[in-house]
């Protein structure tokens, strides 16, 4: 099966996503779409697997991001996640259409939940904190599976430069800085998460004293 997961990623991150059919699968292995279905029930089933491969090439050191804070764990494990999805765009798309639950998947998401639950996240903050981390990188993966080249980013930037300034004083004031690379964005972005994140964190505690100092006053 392996073999068969391997090939269908190679016609993927050449010829996009939209290209993987069991037929066209079974024409580059040489075989014939009955022997695939032995192994899937339909492409569906095979993209799975494909997405699962991938994410199986996500490098997570649990001893590394247990010894260090959490914001750099969490930093740390999303441009992991963000070089995997990258070094494969095309399969990118595929994620916005499903929640991957391979076994690989889920044991990136287990570690990471754990690193969260571990450094006292309640269980609902460290589910939403997973999650937003998780959407937030398929859409810069998704955003850079867009890009046809850095020819894009000069365009855009004379574009900015030669809007009229009284049109446009802010966006023309700021034009030298634009666009911002995607590389800077995203670990901009998820630093501005973890920030969030602390404060989140914190107010929880702070929550939970309050409520503690309110219940032992009541009992007096």
């Amino acid at each position: 099966m392996d073999r068969i997961v391997r090939t269908a990623l190679q016609i993927v991150d050449a010829d996009g996503a939209d290209a993987l059919s069991m037929r066209t699968l079974a024409q580059r292995l040489d075989s014939g779409t009955a022997t695939l279905y032995r192994h899937f029930a339909g492409r569906g089933e095979l993209i799975a697997h494909v997405v699962d491969h991938v994410f199986g090439t996500i490098e997570l050191d649990i001893a590394t991001l247990s010894a260090i804070p959490w914001q750099d764990a969490c930093k740390v494990a999303g441009h992991s996640m963000f070089h995997a999805l990258r070094s494969h765009p095309n399969i990118a798309p595929l994620l916005a259409e499903v929640i991957p639950t391979g076994p690989h998947a889920l044991a990136v998401r287990e570690v990471l939940i754990a690193l969260l639950l571990d450094n006292g996240f309640p269980p609902p903050l460290a589910a939403r904190t997973y999650a937003t981390l998780a959407r937030y990188i398929l859409g810069f993966a998704i955003q850079f599976a867009g890009k046809t080249g850095d020819g894009d980013d000069a365009r855009t930037a004379r574009s900015f430069h030669d809007l009229d300034p009284r049109a446009f004083p802010a966006t023309v004031s700021v034009a030298e800085h634009l666009p911002v690379p995607l590389d800077d964005e995203f670990a901009f972005g998820l630093q501005l998460i973890t920030d969030g994140l602390t404060q989140a964190l914190h107010n929880h505690g702070e929550g939970n004293h309050r409520r503690r100092s309110g219940v032992a006053g009541s009992t007096r």
